[in-house]
């Protein structure tokens, strides 16, 4: 999946039984080494637990708590190497928001993954904040943390992060067999600099890890069972620690749902993705155009189509600013397929530009030099744990082939994604076996599943093949609509059902469906800094 974590809800509102065994041994049935190291890791921390003390940072608020918890690097050996992941905690309010006298009981704590992989939630527990979050923050301590490989949980780094986000970069739509080499070089300049600059201890950063992390952090939260949020790529981890372990899941919900199967992770789940992407671009095209008397793009999607590659051209041959070429305003408008609420700023952005004001759009699209390490930092992850997850294809014909034919279709994100993805052929670490992610009935409490039917990031049918893989687990459908992370966002009838499961352990239906929110209204919505953290987690230029 391309990184893209922190437009789960959250984010982008603030900043055991195995039916298959990964190869090498990574993971396997229960009484197996990484099943017994993940127990002994999980009773120290049960008994060590996490000391709580203030967040480093002048604006971390009082009430944001920030502690370390250790886990084993490898889980077949405990005893062995240690690295720290970093937590954050806002302890339950117990203030009932619609009425004051009434004190709200604590239900223990909800740890919080936005997903990625290589996205941090750190800043989690500032969501109680915001009035949709604050019945479930006087009933939960809020929890986010970084995972390993992410911000100071052993952090991951393949290149020299000056060197990451440079800028202008191209973005060819149909690439030239040269343009094709240039890039098979990069990816495998890249995959040797991921060995070179993290060392042996790569192949330990994987979602079966993560999955065993989560494990040992809700002992050291003391914790009997979790109750979990994952969003986008955190879905994917959630899922596999609910086949690990069932027994330890009090509630669970999975907010846009990556499909489980294991012949999806993870190369055909990027071609879904850049399939599903080119819907919402139309959808993105569409909207401009019935907005033609604002932005003045074109009045059919086509013509918008048209506005956009006139865009394209003249930035091939000039830079707005010296540093936004095709490359940045592809990535610009890619995050747009994520929110709908992006749509005003970038569809204004490229109307001044091409009347001659580069002015927004050097604003929302040039690199932020300033968060090159954190954007370095986290690629890095992203292609660690994606690489080791599961095999990729080694032959770059085959990679040539299945994108060739999806470009003829699907043209908007098809190349970037492979340029995204492609170190993942000449990884230095043995892949793994994806786990086959199933749990039967009564197995696991049911788990709440969360999706927009126009998701491009995960497609609406991995949110169908997670329902139908956990048994007992209920599907929430926001028809019509495609922004990625919907929990706790502007929907009304989607947040009823997540209170209900949360606060009250209320399941809706199998399938249960939601209205869309309102389309975007037309003009500048989001100012560029406040979305820079999320420009800058969807994509630099790893590969």
């Amino acid at each position: 999946m391309r990184a893209a974590a922190l437009y789960s809800a959250a984010g982008s509102l603030l900043l055991a039984a195995l039916t298959a065994a990964p190869a090498d041994g990574a993971a396997g049935a229960p009484g197996t080494a990484e099943t017994r190291g993940t127990a002994v890791a999980a009773q120290r921390a049960r008994e060590t637990g996490i000391e709580f003390a203030g967040c480093d940072g002048k604006d971390a608020p009082r009430s944001l708590e920030c502690g370390t918890v250790r886990v084993p690097l490898d889980y077949a050996r405990p005893d062995g190497e240690q690295i720290e992941l970093t937590v954050s905690r806002a302890r339950a309010t117990h203030e009932d928001p619609r009425d004051s006298r009434r004190k709200v009981p604590r239900q223990g704590a909800l740890v919080y993954n936005p997903g990625g992989p290589g996205a941090s939630g750190m800043y989690f527990p500032m969501a109680r904040t915001l009035p949709v979050w604050q019945r479930i923050a006087a009933a939960y301590d809020l929890v986010g943390y970084a995972p390993r490989g992410v911000g100071r949980s052993a952090p991951l780094s393949c290149v020299e992060p000056r060197l990451f986000l440079h800028a202008p970069t191209e973005s060819p739509t149909h690439p030239t067999e040269r343009y094709k080499r240039q890039r098979v070089d990069r990816a495998k300049a890249y995959a040797r600099g991921c060995a070179a600059r993290s060392g042996s201890g790569l192949r330990f950063y994987n979602s079966l890890n993560n999955a065993r992390d989560l494990d040992v952090l809700r002992a050291a939260l003391g914790e009997d069972r979790l109750t979990y949020l994952g969003a986008s790529y955190g879905t994917y981890f959630g899922a596999l620690y609910a086949t690990l372990f069932p027994s330890h899941v009090r509630r669970m919900v999975l907010d846009s749902a990556v499909d489980p199967s294991p012949q999806k992770v993870w190369y055909r789940a990027n071609l879904d993705q850049s399939a599903a992407f080119e819907d919402r671009w139309t959808d993105f095209r569409e909207w401009i155009a019935r907005h033609d008397d604002v932005y003045r793009l074109g009045d059919t999607a086509a013509k918008v189509r048209r506005s956009f590659a006139t865009a394209r051209g003249r930035l091939a041959r000039r830079a707005a600013g010296g540093t936004v070429g095709p490359g940045q305003l592809q990535n610009a408008f890619l995050q747009a397929g994520y929110s709908d609420d992006l749509w005003p700023s970038r569809a204004a952005a490229l109307s001044a530009y091409l009347r001659g004001d580069a002015g927004a759009l050097v604003e929302l699209a040039a690199p932020d030099a300033g968060r090159a390490a954190e954007a370095e930092n986290a690629a890095a992850v992203y292609t660690a744990v994606e690489c080791n997850d599961a095999a990729w294809p080694t032959d770059w014909m085959v990679w040539d082939r299945d994108n060739t034919r999806l470009a003829r279709s699907a043209p908007f994100e098809t190349w970037d994604n492979v340029w995204t993805n492609l170190p993942c052929a000449y990884w230095p670490v043995p892949p793994q076996r994806p786990l086959d992610v199933r749990t039967g009935p009564g197995e696991l409490p049911p788990v709440l599943i969360l999706a927009a039917e126009r998701d491009a990031a995960t497609p609406y049918s991995g949110a169908l093949e997670m329902n139908r893989r956990l048994a007992g687990s209920a599907l929430v459908t926001e028809r019509d609509a495609g922004t990625h992370g919907i929990g706790g966002g502007p929907n009304g009838c989607v947040n009823r059902h997540l209170d209900g499961y949360l606060l009250e352990g209320r399941v809706p239906a199998r399938h249960a469906a939601c209205a869309p929110r309102p389309e975007p209204r037309p003009g500048p919505a989001v100012s560029p800094t406040a979305e820079r953290p999320e420009r800058d987690a969807v994509k630099g230029e790893a590969g």
